[in-house]
């Protein structure tokens, strides 16, 4: 077995470094964010500013990284969460990550500050710290011109360097997006990571996993999720579902219906704006959409970026969508938490608690408002800091719209209460993805489980999240993971007799559920195409002696982990909230969307979880886990 190679960076010193990552911690935690969250506990000093030197940085891959198994060119970045105080992760699909891993690197801790403006240079193993002054100011897309073609790249834009709280960093087109990950490298001065180099991963059985990956990608192509819905409409195509089911986010979460929700959906995106489909590194999906912007072709925007830009603002606009989804990624911004403070800004400003001058009726005054928050200028420095900061100062926290700090992503909880849940109990915040995504069975998927009722939604919660962070930590697209919902589900639809009988086993089956937790291992000690193929490929990659049961363990036990960063840096069960817009009012215009049973729902999480009353994790629990201290367990 092949051990992961590490290598620290001080920004301060300059010292540059192996970092030797142990078979034992390499089999208990794997990779990527999993693998990075006990790093980051491990070396994190306690308590620090979110912008101290002494914050580590973490950049890292899973095994998968690189070897061309499917949706598998994804690399991750983990810090302190400049938005929350607590832990961050922040997955992209750029190309920075199979580009570190063609240098032979899976990953590299940075701490420190650089004295000027800095990048840092990896060619073929070879790590080197370079003066970045003249990029200075520069946006994503004119740093990544300055660098050679054939390199893989991360940078951050003008809202990096101006330390805004929700800047994200960009490889290629692609997004590092939530709790400030461009923040962070700002801070330290560091405007760039640049990668390349000739190396293959190595692969402990090539034949096998040859033979592997063409069964699996012919899998994810004839499956009507991964093959069929996500090309055809990208993730914008989840507007028309969100819509039907009152979860689109609309006017700062008061509704979950838009009026002109056609106007914004994956079918127009398609039919009128479309040049053609993208995808990934080695992404059988291709679920980007490939538009054109004064004439030129650039990324069109996801559905969070959709439905925050579009019905939580009231707007209808598709082009301004794209327009808005352009400049936000090349300054360097998270879109969802822009999105969500523009919302929450607003409506203070229309219930006279303060007043930005915002505009956002054309164009060119929302590229202005972006413009002027990017670079914090004037009163817009404020906007910067988030909508928690906001709220703190100006009032509002029954609307506004964050858990822990953190903007929620385009599912309206109060339809889809597990979502909520999810929303609440996620360790880096408000976020969709760590939070579970239980909209997709209740509120976005042919499946549909009862999204109004929290019977159960306690445990589907705990499965999809842990299932979740094993496919992340080793190292694929969670795209991947949705081919678990059976294709024959799509080919019966949802109002089916069948599709019907199945949301009510569902619905009913937390009891069933709750034991899973301490018996996993044994109870799926196997590996099947239609559960989580993720585990053969790890095996093949590996040669680790990996099931689908002992790679769900992997990720309860980094779930586990960051929730420990969590309780450390003074996040506690109180943190694990929603606003009461969402936990004690029913939705504007449907009083069927009511308030999120969240106070139902978190002791039997807790419960479920083996954590205590108070959601710390049990002594019981963290023996069963092995979870330890120590760097290098």
């Amino acid at each position: 077995m092949n051990l992961p190679i590490y290598k620290f960076i001080d920004l301060t010193s300059g010292e540059i470094r192996d970092y030797p990552i142990s078979r034992t911690l390499f089999e208990r935690y794997l990779g990527g964010k999993i693998l990075a969250g006990k790093l980051l506990m491990d070396l994190q000093p306690e308590g620090l500013p979110r912008f101290h030197p002494d914050n580590a940085l973490i950049i890292n891959t899973g095994p998968a990284g690189g070897t061309g198994a499917p949706s598998s060119g994804r690399f991750n970045m983990t810090f302190k969460n400049v938005l929350t105080g607590g832990i961050a992760s922040s997955n992209c699909g750029g190309t920075f990550g199979v580009s570190l891993k063609a240098a032979g690197i899976d990953g590299l801790i940075i701490t420190g500050k650089a004295k000027k403006l800095s990048y840092i240079e990896i060619l073929d193993g070879g790590v080197s710290i370079k003066d970045a002054s003249a990029y200075a100011g520069m946006d994503t897309e004119e740093i990544q011109s300055r660098f050679d073609k054939h390199w893989g790249k991360l940078v951050i834009g003008p809202a990096g360097e101006s330390l805004v709280w929700y800047a994200c960093a960009i490889s290629g087109e692609r997004v590092a997006g939530r709790c400030g990950a461009g923040a962070v490298m700002g801070s330290k001065n560091l405007k760039a990571l640049t990668a390349y180099g000739t190396k293959r991963p190595e692969i402990y059985d090539p034949d096998g996993f040859t033979a592997y990956v063409r069964k699996w990608t012919a899998f994810l192509k004839n499956h009507p999720m991964t093959g069929s819905a996500l090309p055809t409409y990208g993730t914008a195509g989840l507007v028309s579902s969100a819509n039907a089911s009152g979860a689109l986010p609309t006017r700062n979460f008061k509704e979950g219906r838009f009026e002109k929700s056609r106007d914004i959906s994956g079918e127009s995106l398609a039919d009128k704006r479309l040049t053609r489909n993208g995808g990934c590194v080695s992404c059988p999906i291709r679920c980007e959409r490939r538009v054109k912007l004064n004439g030129r072709e650039i990324k069109g925007p996801e559905y969070e970026t959709v439905g925050l830009f579009g019905s939580n603002l009231g707007s209808g606009d598709m082009d301004r969508i794209i327009e808005i989804n352009y400049y936000a990624d090349i300054w360097g911004m998270d879109t969802i938490t822009l999105a969500g403070t523009i919302a929450f800004a607003l409506e203070l400003q229309e219930k006279g608690m303060a007043d930005f001058g915002l505009d956002i009726g054309g164009k060119e005054a929302i590229i202005e408002v972006l413009r002027k928050v990017g670079r914090r200028e004037g009163i817009f420095t404020e906007l910067a800091n988030g909508t928690k900061w906001l709220s703190e100062k100006y009032g509002g926290k029954d609307f506004a719209i964050h858990s822990k700090g953190l903007e929620l992503a385009s599912y309206e909880p109060r339809q889809s209460v597990g979502m909520g849940l999810g929303y609440a109990t996620s360790n880096r915040g408000g976020c969709h993805l760590n939070g579970g995504y239980l909209a997709l069975i209740e509120s976005v998927g042919v499946v549909s489980v009862d999204r109004r009722h929290p019977s159960s939604k306690a445990e589907l919660t705990i499965m999809f999240q842990n299932m979740m962070e094993s496919v992340s930590g080793a190292g694929f697209c969670l795209f991947t993971a949705q081919a678990v919902i059976p294709a024959i589900f799509f080919k019966l639809g949802p109002n089916h007799a069948v599709t019907r009988a199945v949301n009510k086993i569902l619905g009913s089956a937390g009891f069933a559920l709750r034991p899973i937790w301490w018996l996993l291992p044994g109870l799926l000690p196997f590996n099947t195409m239609f559960l989580l193929p993720h585990a053969e490929v790890v095996k093949l990659i590996t040669g680790m002696p990996m099931t689908s049961g002992k790679l769900i363990q992997i990720g309860e036990r980094g779930y586990n982990t960051e929730r420990l960063f969590n309780l450390r840096e003074g996040l506690t069960g109180a943190d694990d909230s929603l606003p009461a817009r969402l936990t004690n009012t029913s939705q504007e215009n449907d009083p069927e969307g009511k308030p999120v049973p969240l106070s139902r729902m978190l002791p039997l999480y807790y419960k479920v979880r083996g954590w205590d009353s108070e959601g710390r994790p049990t002594p019981k629990k963290l023996k069963q886990l092995r979870i330890e201290s120590g760097a290098g367990v």
